[in-house]
C-alpha cells in the first residue's frame, strides 16, 4: 500500500519539474536566441517479488514479478533547433543561420561565454557589446598591413568613436582599354603641327634655324612641347594616318600624289614653212607627220593640230599666235606621261622646234618606315624623279623645297631644273595646329637675300598611278591633299588641305599623394606604326598637373612619353614606362613610386588592340584621401566593414564564432549566454561560414525556437499526468482508511 503512495508522490514531483520546464519555455517565447528544453522521464528501481526461472523439462519458464516504485526526471535536454530569422532596423543586430555561437567576454577575454543572441551595440568607448555588457570577441584589422588575421587569437572588438583613416598614397594605376587597330576610327586628333624649318624648330620665332634649335622631327625620342605643353614638331607615318572623316589612308608602297605648282608652258617660234617633216616625242608619245603651210603661221597651225591630236595621252595643248606655238600642260591626269612638258625633237624633224623640258609637277610617293626618303632634287636633269616620303615632315619638306627651288615658273631653262630666275624661296609649307598642310606664298624679299622672290602659283593636285609598276590611285589621300588646289598669288593668302588625323585615345584618373591630395594623371595614346609581326604600335604621353614632377626634373617636368605595342592578335606585346616617380611639390612625400599596369604580355587582361572603337573599360588605382567613419555594416562572414567619408570601405574587425562537439552539453548562465562544461567539449573558434559554423545575417535576430502549439499541448499532457498521480495518492489514502476501519 505504501508503494503506491510513494509512486504517486514521485509522479507529482516529476510532473512538477516538467511543468516548470514548460513554463520556462513559454516564458521565453520572445527571447532572442532562446532554445527550449524538453523533460525526459525514467522509472525508478523495481521491487522484485519473484525472479525469473528458466524452462525445465515439461515445465515452462516464468517471468520475474516486479513492482515499480515510481518515476523520476532522467534529463532535461536543450533543443538547439534553428529559430526563425527576424529582420530588424539595426545594422549591428546579427543572427546566426546554422550552427555556432557568438563569443563574448565579461573580463577582457580571460573567460568566454557563448550566445545565439546577436543584439549587439557599440558602447561609449566603442566596445562591441551584447545586452549584458559583455564584449564581443573577434579579430581587429592590422593597422600596418590593413588585413584581418582570423588565425590570430581573438580579443575584444573595439572601434574607437571618431575613427579616421589616414590618406593612402597611390602605388599603382591599372588600365584596361582597347586601342582601335581598324581602318575606321571615331577617336582621332589632328596630326602634329610642323613649322617650315627642316631639322630645326624655330623656338624664338626669328625665321632662322640657330645652333640651339636643331631638332630631328622624325626622331620619336626627341620631344618638343609648346607653352601649352602640347607636343609638336613631330613627323608622323602616313601609313597609319586617317582622313577628316576617320577613314584610313592605307597608303601602300609608291602610292601618293602629283603636285603641280604652276602650269607648264613652252613657247617657241616657228621659222620654217613648206613641206616639213614632223618627228617629235612629247611626254613619251611619238608625234609624226608633215606640214605644207606656205607661211610660218600656217606651219605653226598644222603643227599644233598634230600635237593636239595626242592631248588625251600627253596632257599637252598647243595654241598658235602667229608664228608662235605655245605648249601648255595644266598637269591633269594621274600618270607621268600626263605631267609637265618633255619635248624631244628627233634628228629627222625639219621643223624649227627645239627640245625643251619644263617641270612644274612633281611626284611624291610613300615608302614604308625604314626606307630612306628622297627629298630635294636628285642628280642633274632628273627634276621629275619621284620624291619619296614616309612621314608628314618628309612630305612637307619635299613640297617646300620643290616650290621654292625646282619649279620652272618662267619656263626659261632647258633640262627641267629651275634657273635662278625661277627661285621662289619665300614659299612656306607648314602643318598648322588644325592638322592641315598649309602653303603660303608671301611677297617681297621673304628670305632676306636681297632679291624679290615673287611668283604666282597655281596648284594642281591629282592622285598618282603607275600601271607599269601596278600602283593604283589612293583616292582618300589625293582628296585630302587636293584641297590645296587653286591659284595662290603672291601676298597674304594661303591654301590648306583637309584635316589629316591620327588615331588617338585618352584616359584620365585621379591619384593621391601622401597628404591625400588629389592629382589627375592623363594618358594619351596615338597610333604611330606597325610592329614587325603586323601588330600596331602607339605612342604614350603621360601628364600630371604642374607643379608635379614625373620627369626627374627634366623640362617639361610634368610630362613623360613612352610607347605601347601589340601583337598581331591584338594582345599586349610591351609597353613603357612601367612606373612613374611622382613628386607633387606640395609638401607631400617626394618620389612617390606608381606602377603602371597595362596588362600581361601576350594576354588580353589589360590593354588590347582590336578592330573596335577605342575605349577604356576599366581604370583604377589604390590611393585615397583621409576620411571619417560614417557607417558600419556586417557581411555574412561577420566582418564589420567601415564606410568612410572619403568613399572608401574596408574591414575594421571580424566577429568570431565558436562551435562545439556537443552543444547540448553547454550550461545556461542566464542572460542568454552559455558556458562551457566538461561534456560540451572545447570551443572550436574560427570564422563564420567555415567548418560547420553557419553564416551571419546582419540586421536580423534569431527568434526563440519555442513552438507554442507544442508547449501548450505539452501543458495538457503534464497536467493530466499530475492529476492522475494525485489520484493514485488519494485512492491509496482511501484504501488505508478502509484498512483502519476493519479493527473498529
Amino acid at each position: 500500500m505504501m508503494r503506491s503512495l510513494w509512486a504517486g508522490v514521485s509522479g507529482l514531483n516529476a510532473h512538477q519539474i516538467a511543468m516548470d520546464v514548460e513554463g520556462n519555455n513559454i516564458a521565453n517565447v520572445n527571447t532572442a536566441g532562446f532554445k527550449y528544453s524538453r523533460v525526459n522521464f525514467a522509472d525508478l528501481l523495481n521491487q522484485t517479488s519473484k525472479i525469473a526461472t528458466a524452462p525445465q523439462g515439461e515445465l515452462g519458464g516464468k517471468n520475474p514479478m516486479q513492482v515499480g516504485l515510481g518515476t523520476q526526471v532522467s534529463s532535461i535536454t536543450k533543443i538547439f533547433k534553428q529559430g526563425s530569422i527576424q529582420t530588424t532596423d539595426k545594422n549591428t543586430d546579427l543572427a546566426i543561420q546554422g550552427d555556432g555561437f557568438f563569443v563574448v567576454s565579461p573580463d577582457g577575454g580571460k573567460t568566454y561565454k557563448f550566445s545565439r543572441n546577436g543584439d549587439f551595440v557599440f558602447d561609449a568607448n566603442g566596445n562591441f557589446v551584447d545586452s549584458n555588457g559583455y564584449i564581443v570577441q573577434g579579430w581587429m584589422r592590422d593597422q600596418v598591413t590593413g588585413e584581418i588575421d582570423s588565425t590570430a587569437p581573438i580579443r575584444n572588438i573595439t572601434i574607437p568613436p571618431g575613427l579616421t583613416t589616414p590618406a593612402n598614397a597611390s602605388s599603382y594605376i591599372n588600365i584596361k582599354a582597347n586601342l582601335n587597330s581598324g581602318n575606321s576610327v571615331v577617336n582621332k586628333s589632328p596630326i602634329y603641327s610642323l613649322d617650315y624649318l627642316a631639322g630645326a624648330v624655330d623656338l624664338n620665332a626669328n625665321g632662322t634655324a640657330e645652333a640651339n634649335e636643331a631638332h630631328n622631327e622624325n626622331d620619336l625620342g626627341s620631344d618638343i612641347f609648346d607653352t601649352d605643353k602640347k607636343l609638336y614638331e613631330r613627323g608622323e607615318d602616313f601609313g597609319v594616318l586617317f582622313d577628316s572623316t576617320g577613314e584610313a589612308f592605307n597608303l601602300q608602297e609608291k602610292q601618293g600624289v602629283w603636285i603641280s605648282y604652276a602650269n607648264a608652258v613652252n613657247t617657241q617660234t616657228i621659222t620654217a614653212s613648206g613641206a616639213l617633216t614632223v618627228d617629235l616625242t612629247l611626254n613619251g608619245t611619238s608625234i609624226t607627220g608633215t606640214t605644207n603651210g606656205t607661211t610660218t603661221a600656217e606651219t605653226a597651225q598644222q603643227l599644233a593640230t598634230l600635237i593636239n591630236q595626242k592631248t588625251s595621252v600627253t596632257g599637252v595643248v598647243a595654241t598658235v599666235n602667229g608664228s608662235n606655238i605655245t605648249l601648255s600642260n595644266n598637269n591633269g591626269g594621274t600618270t607621268e606621261n600626263m605631267k609637265n612638258i618633255d619635248l624631244n625633237v628627233n634628228a629627222a624633224d625639219s621643223t624649227s622646234l627645239s627640245s625643251k623640258e619644263v617641270y612644274t609637277a612633281f611626284k611624291y610617293q610613300y615608302v614604308k618606315s625604314g626606307a630612306s626618303p628622297i627629298q630635294g632634287v636628285p642628280a642633274a636633269n632628273t627634276a621629275a624623279s619621284a620624291r619619296t616620303f614616309t612621314t608628314t615632315e618628309d612630305l612637307r619638306n619635299a613640297m617646300q623645297n620643290d616650290a621654292r627651288n625646282n619649279v620652272n615658273y618662267d619656263s626659261s631653262n632647258d633640262g627641267g631644273e629651275a634657273s635662278s630666275s625661277d627661285k621662289n624661296d619665300g614659299v612656306l609649307v607648314t602643318v598648322n595646329s588644325g592638322g592641315k598642310f598649309e602653303i603660303k606664298n608671301p611677297s617681297g624679299d621673304s628670305d632676306g637675300d636681297g632679291s624679290l622672290d615673287d611668283w604666282n602659283m597655281n596648284l594642281k593636285i591629282t592622285a598618282l598611278t603607275d600601271p607599269v609598276n601596278n600602283v593604283g590611285a589612293n583616292v582618300r589621300f589625293a582628296t585630302a591633299m587636293g584641297a590645296l588646289q587653286g591659284n595662290l598669288p603672291t601676298g597674304e593668302n594661303s591654301r590648306i588641305s583637309q584635316t589629316i588625323n591620327a588615331a588617338t585615345h585618352a584616359s584620365s584618373i585621379d591619384i593621391f599623394d601622401s597628404l591625400g591630395t588629389k592629382h589627375t594623371v592623363r594618358f594619351e595614346f596615338r597610333k604611330i606604326g606597325y610592329t614587325a609581326d603586323g601588330g600596331t604600335q602607339w605612342s604614350t604621353i603621360i601628364s600630371v598637373p604642374e607643379p608635379g614632377d614625373i620627369n626627374g626634373g627634366v623640362i617639361p617636368k610634368n610630362i613623360v612619353t613612352g610607347s605601347v605595342s601589340f601583337n598581331s592578335d591584338g594582345s599586349l606585346s610591351s609597353y613603357s614606362p612601367t612606373n612613374l616617380t611622382y613628386t607633387a611639390n606640395n609638401g607631400s612625400s617626394p618620389n612617390q613610386n606608381i606602377n603602371i599596369q597595362f596588362g600581361t604580355a601576350g594576354q588580353f587582361d589589360g590593354m588590347t588592340s582590336f578592330d573596335a572603337h577605342s575605349n577604356t573599360s576599366g581604370i583604377s588605382q589604390d590611393g585615397y584621401p583621409g576620411g571619417d567613419l560614417n557607417g558600419i555594416r556586417v557581411d555574412e562572414t561577420g566582418t564589420l566593414i567601415g564606410s568612410f567619408t572619403n568613399g572608401r570601405s574596408f574591414g575594421l574587425a571580424q566577429v568570431s564564432m565558436a562551435s562545439f562537439v556537443n552543444n547540448v552539453g553547454l550550461e545556461s548562465d542566464g542572460g542568454g549566454v552559455y558556458i562551457q562544461t566538461s561534456n560540451s567539449g572545447d570551443p572550436i573558434i574560427g570564422q563564420a561560414a567555415t567548418g560547420k559554423r553557419g553564416f551571419i545575417q546582419a540586421s536580423s535576430l534569431e527568434m526563440s525556437n519555442v513552438d507554442l502549439s507544442r508547449s501548450l499541448t505539452q501543458l495538457i499532457i503534464v497536467q493530466r499526468g499530475f492529476q492522475a498521480n494525485s489520484k493514485t495518492i488519494t485512492t491509496s489514502d482511501q484504501m488505508l482508511n478502509t484498512l483502519l476501519q476493519l479493527k473498529q
